[in-house]
C-alpha cells in the first residue's frame, strides 16, 4: 500500500511539471511572436491597358539644303539651338552668282536699247515684222536670264520655313556643297509624336482620340497624349500597325529620338489575382516571396510567387497564391520562415 501511494504522488508531480512546462512554452512563444498586419488575397478588377514602346519624333520635320552649289560661308546655329521661322540658317559665298546677275543686267540693258530703236523703225514700217519679232523675243530671253541669275543669287541664302530646333548640322563653314544636298534638319517640337507599333490583335481596341499615358524614361517623366493616327496597313514583317500619339511639349524638353513607353486604356475590364506591392520581398536567392499565415499555428511561412503587371500599387500574382490565402502586409521584414506571429489587424 505504501508503494502505491508513493507511485501516485510521483505521477501527480510529473503531471504538474508537464503542465507547467507547456504553459512556459506557450508563454515564451507569445513573448517571442512578431506583430504583423495581414490581408486576404483576392481577385481585383481593373481597366485593361495596352503597353507599347516607340520613338519620339517632331510634329513637323524638314531637311534643308541649298538649291545651288557653292562654298559655305556662314552657319547661324549649332545642333540643339532654337530656330525661328524665316531665320537665316546658312549662306554660300555669293561672288560668282553676283557677277552672273550683273552680266544678265547688262545684257537686258543692251537688248532693251536695241528694242527701243527698232520699235521706232517698226512703227515707221522701216523693218519687217519678223525682224522686230526677233528683237522682242531676244528681250524676253534676256529678262528671263536676268530672273534666273537673280534667283541663283537669292538661293545662296538658306532660310528656315518653320520654327523649331536644329536637330542636325551636316556641314561646316568652308565646305563645298552641291545643289539639293540635305545639310540641316529642323524640327518643330512644340508638339511631338510617339511613334509606336501595336499588334494586330489589339487594333480593335485602338481609336483616334483615345488618351494615352506616355513615359519618357530618359526624362523620368510621364506625359498625357492622344492618339492622332492609326496605320491603315500592317508592317509586312511584324504584322503590326503604326500608332502615333501626340503630346504637347511647351518646354521643349522632349526631343526626337527619345524612347517612349505608352499605356493606352483599352476600355475592357480584366480580373486578376493581386496583392499590395509592399507584401512582396526578395530572399537570399533573389526570389520573390510573400509570407503566408497559418492561422491554426499562428505562424508565417515563406512562399515563392511569380509576378505580373503593376496596377495602382497592386502587383499581379501569376502563381504561388490562391484567393483566400492570408498574407502578411506589414511587419514581414522581421520574419523568417515559420516565425511565430501575432496578428494585430
Amino acid at each position: 500500500m505504501k508503494q502505491i501511494q508513493l507511485y501516485t504522488i510521483a505521477l501527480a508531480a510529473l503531471t504538474v511539471a508537464s503542465c507547467n512546462e507547456g504553459q512556459k512554452d506557450d508563454s515564451e512563444a507569445a513573448v517571442n511572436s512578431i506583430a504583423v498586419v495581414t490581408s486576404t488575397v483576392e481577385n481585383r478588377k481593373s481597366d485593361r491597358e495596352i503597353s507599347i514602346s516607340g520613338n519620339i519624333e517632331g510634329e513637323k520635320t524638314v531637311r534643308l539644303g541649298f538649291m545651288v552649289a557653292g562654298k559655305i560661308s556662314y552657319i547661324a546655329a549649332n545642333e540643339g539651338q532654337k530656330i525661328n521661322k524665316g531665320q537665316l540658317i546658312s549662306s554660300l559665298e555669293p561672288t560668282n552668282y553676283a557677277i552672273g546677275k550683273e552680266i544678265a543686267d547688262v545684257q537686258v540693258a543692251q537688248v532693251a536699247d536695241e528694242y527701243e530703236r527698232l520699235k521706232i523703225m517698226h512703227e515707221r514700217k522701216s523693218i519687217s515684222e519678223s525682224d522686230f519679232s526677233k528683237i522682242s523675243h531676244g528681250l524676253d530671253q534676256a529678262k528671263a536670264q536676268q530672273k534666273l541669275q537673280a534667283k541663283n543669287l537669292s538661293d545662296t541664302k538658306l532660310y528656315s520655313p518653320i520654327s523649331g530646333v536644329l536637330l542636325k548640322k551636316n556641314a561646316e563653314v568652308g565646305e563645298i556643297t552641291g545643289s539639293g544636298t540635305p545639310l540641316f534638319v529642323v524640327s518643330d517640337i512644340r508638339t511631338v509624336k510617339a511613334n509606336a507599333y501595336i499588334p494586330e490583335s489589339e487594333l480593335q481596341n485602338i481609336k483616334i482620340g483615345q488618351e494615352a499615358t506616355v513615359l519618357v524614361s530618359s526624362l523620368n517623366e510621364t506625359f498625357k497624349g492622344k492618339i492622332t493616327e492609326v496605320g491603315s496597313a500592317a508592317d509586312p514583317s511584324s504584322r503590326a500597325f503604326t500608332v502615333k500619339i501626340t503630346i504637347n511639349n511647351p518646354k521643349l524638353i522632349i526631343r526626337p529620338g527619345m524612347i517612349a513607353e505608352a499605356r493606352i486604356n483599352s476600355g475592357a475590364k480584366s480580373e486578376f489575382l493581386a496583392i499590395p506591392t509592399e507584401a512582396v520581398l526578395r530572399n537570399l536567392n533573389n526570389e520573390n516571396i510573400v509570407y503566408v499565415v497559418d492561422k491554426a499555428k499562428n505562424k508565417a511561412f515563406e512562399r515563392k510567387v511569380s509576378l505580373g503587371q503593376l496596377t495602382d500599387n497592386y502587383i499581379e500574382i501569376l502563381s504561388g497564391l490562391s484567393p483566400g490565402d492570408v498574407i502578411v502586409t506589414s511587419g514581414q521584414n522581421k520574419l523568417t520562415d515559420g516565425a511565430d506571429i501575432t496578428v494585430t489587424k
